[in-house]
């Protein structure tokens, strides 16, 4: 088992409005980053001639004035995954010694098959014209945008499936449900883990979004809408299939019921078991997208999944929802034209970390040096880590 610590170039992925900003922002000092009760951070714009076809993100300091206190480990090394709380990576991320596959453990089965938009009675499906960000201000609301390009259009969605070696066949299983599949890389990761008894031996349902991104894209209506939607499609439209498809039983016991995404589909998996904490109780998240990216707008949520730090986990009764989040130094940053000082993912993930704190939920925050939004290399470090701290206190049968 590989030692962790015993404690008690960047890519940018258009998210939202990103990629429409002919402006750079400078970022004011962490010192002025408020806490979550109070207004949101002022953010100060210096514009720009013409937007740069590749974007650096302003460098965050974990340990500045007003973002959580964490405990930084020494390079190249993880937090337990039996503890709560705050953590800072160093700079190195070597990729775990259980996302290489392994030929002395048993390998789980794959089952893939498709979703057309014809079938679900949910996601008849939405698109928009392919590259394009050039959204409006509504008007009437500053907290949403104008997506003229949007109409109905159809998609075809992928699906896989991993169940575990050892599944025995009329058992109900445990399972994870991941957005934005196929995941393959996560396969080898299943197969060491449960062989070590590490987890328990899980489904993996690693279900493809409907197409493109942010306001006016059916990924971005599945995953940014603050509702039970995209939870209430994979109970009715998904997990039948899964069984079909796989001849296997999944279990109703919300326990045994977990949800993970990146970005967008980070926040998509929080608001699964938000929503329907009956169905979902663990959740596992790199850079949330937990910021004002809803579309249409909601009045209910009108500042989109920035109001889980804003207003819901703070305000609403305590869930029984077990979190592991991360974020990097260098994670996203999108002043955009709506200026509505929501769309800073260290500050919204900063602020996730400081309510559910405040609030007792368990958690483990990584913060990690070196790293850009839904880095790779820190996932590829991390991940067994997070998948062993996600299921703590499942029973693991050997």
């Amino acid at each position: 088992m590989r030692r962790i610590l015993n404690l008690s170039a960047i890519c940018f992925v258009a998210v939202g409005a990103a990629a429409q900003s002919p402006v750079q922002a400078v970022v004011p000092a962490p010192a002025q980053t408020p806490s979550p009760a109070s207004a949101p951070v002022r953010i100060t714009l210096a514009p720009q001639p013409k937007a740069p076809a590749r974007r650096e993100f302003p460098i965050r300091d974990p340990h500045a004035p007003g973002y959580v206190a964490a405990k930084e480990l020494p390079d190249g090394t993880i937090p337990m995954p039996t503890v709560d709380g705050n953590f800072i990576l160093g700079s190195t991320h070597p990729a775990a010694p259980e996302s290489v596959p392994s030929p002395t453990v048993a390998h789980g089965k794959i089952i893939e098959f498709t979703i057309n938009s014809s079938e679900s009675k949910i996601y008849p499906g939405i698109a928009r014209v392919p590259g394009d960000y050039n959204f409006t201000l509504d008007p009437a609301n500053p907290y949403t945008l104008q997506v003229p390009t949007s109409q109905p259009a159809p998609y075809t969605r992928k699906v896989a499936v991993y169940v575990p070696a050892n599944y025995v066949p009329g058992t109900a299983a445990p399972f994870l449900v991941g957005a934005d599949g196929p995941d393959r890389a996560l396969f080898p990761i299943l197969d060491n883990l449960i062989a070590q008894h590490r987890i328990p031996a899980i489904v993996f349902i690693s279900i493809g979004n409907g197409g493109g991104d942010a306001q006016g894209s059916e990924r971005g209506l599945e995953y940014d809408t603050m509702s039970g939607r995209y939870a209430e499609f994979v109970e009715r439209e998904v997990l039948p299939r899964v069984e079909a498809e796989a001849r296997i039983n999944l279990t109703k016991d919300p326990k045994g019921r977990a949800t993970m995404g990146a970005s967008s589909g980070g926040s998509c998996a929080l608001i699964m078991a938000w929503y329907h904490p009956e169905w979902y109780q663990r959740v596992l998240t790199y850079s949330g997208t937990y910021v004002n990216q809803q579309w249409p707008f909601n009045p209910q949520t009108p500042h989109g999944a920035w109001g889980f730090h804003e207003s819901l986990i703070p305000n609403e009764p305590v869930k029984p929802i077990r979190i592991w989040m991360e974020v990097g130094d260098r994670d996203l940053f999108n002043p955009n034209i709506m200026r509505d000082n929501m769309h800073d993912w260290v500050l919204a993930n900063e602020n996730m970390a400081n309510v559910l704190a405040a609030r007792g939920y368990h958690y483990q925050f990584v913060f990690a040096k070196n790293a850009a939004h839904v880095d790779e290399n820190t996932r590829l470090q991390t991940l067994p880590e997070a998948l062993e701290y996600l299921w703590q206190g499942y029973p693991i049968k050997h």
